[in-house]
């Protein structure tokens, strides 16, 4: 299914709105990752533990929010944006939403 961040899809129509759908999902950091982003602290540098963690947390919410549209039997969904919070020390959830569309 398409998604997009913006309002329209180039060459399409959109021809009904079917309303907000949403994905998310919490994470939570590991010990291990936690032991070598202190180390990264010290040195510099990405923590690519943390970077794959949150790119697999956005991955997920997608999927489910793609789930959510198909189930409105959705063609796309537009203006698609991401959000975060965190929900305890150590865990924070990424949601993504947007606005399930029929086109033409």
């Amino acid at each position: 299914m398409l998604f997009v961040t913006t309002e329209t899809i180039g060459g399409k129509e959109i021809v009904e709105s079917l309303g907000t759908v949403r994905g998310s999902t919490v994470r939570a950091r590991n010990i291990g990752s936690d032991l070598f982003a202190g180390l990264k602290n010290i040195v510099g540098g990405e923590i690519s533990e943390y970077t794959k963690l949150m790119a697999d947390a956005r991955e997920q919410a997608i999927q489910r929010m793609l789930q959510d549209a198909q189930r409105l039997r959705a063609d796309a969904v537009v203006n698609v944006r991401f959000t975060t919070s965190q929900v305890m020390q150590g865990a924070a959830e990424i949601m993504a939403y947007g606005t399930a569309v029929k086109l033409r």
